[in-house]
């Protein structure tokens, strides 16, 4: 499992020890540092995964910090400050910043908020497989069950969701309709092919109608097969 580096900008000597240790417990590489200026050079030295932030620093401030970061690196940001007006939350985001947690917080929301942005901001090719289904512009998140095409969410109910990814697990096969019978809605259902059709209707019209490529196809006296056209 990779170990990720985190850099803590923080002058308040308790609270950096304080936030420090729970990173530490919680795995994380962290390096604090107590002013801007520290901030900016330990960037230069070390690749981090992610920086937290304190907005009232000696020196260069936090959004300062975070502009000249922003002007060399994607890498996410969290401002953290006891400012809680909202002008000022808008102007941390404007700066560059991913999010932003008021103090006093507590730890269990920002170790939160760090897994959050750190999945969001993770490489294609590092996210978990078996928790996201792509399909050209198609994206199933399984754990969520959220659903995705061309970024407009689609909303599907329980069976056509279950329907959805099975046919998506077995991209490119022509499957039967008694087949889907049995994986999607059990054997109680067996010889009601009709509602298999009525189904794959329903998915069509959600997923398929206003999208290309089409991605379900009927295979004539057998059944179905998804694939991209």
């Amino acid at each position: 499992m990779e170990k990720h580096s985190i850099l803590l900008v923080e002058d308040e000597i308790n609270v950096a020890q304080f936030i420090e240790l729970e990173l530490e417990h919680e795995g994380y590489d962290v390096i604090t540092a107590k002013d801007g200026i520290e901030a900016l050079d330990f960037f230069q030295e070390k690749e981090f995964s992610i920086v937290l932030l304190d907005w009232m620093l000696p020196g260069l401030d936090g959004l300062e910090v975070c502009r000249r970061i922003r002007k060399k690196s994607d890498v996410p940001i969290i401002i953290l400050t006891a400012r809680d007006y909202i002008g000022d939350k808008i102007a941390g985001l404007d700066r560059g910043a991913d999010d932003y947690i008021t103090k006093p917080f507590e730890i269990e929301e920002l170790l939160a908020r760090i897994r959050a942005v750190l999945r969001r901001h993770m490489p294609e090719g590092k996210k978990d497989n078996q928790s996201i289904l792509q399909v050209e512009n198609l994206i199933v998140y399984l754990k969520s069950r959220q659903v995705m095409r061309e970024e407009n969410p689609i909303e599907l109910t329980q069976r056509e969701f279950d329907l959805l990814v099975f046919l998506m697990k077995h991209q490119g096969e022509v499957i039967s309709r008694d087949w889907l019978l049995s994986a999607v809605w059990g054997y109680d259902f067996i010889g009601e092919t009709n509602v298999v059709d009525v189904y794959i209707r329903y998915l069509r019209n959600k997923i398929d109608r206003d999208y290309e490529p089409k991605l379900i196809h009927t295979v004539r006296g057998i059944g179905y097969i998804f694939r991209a056209s």
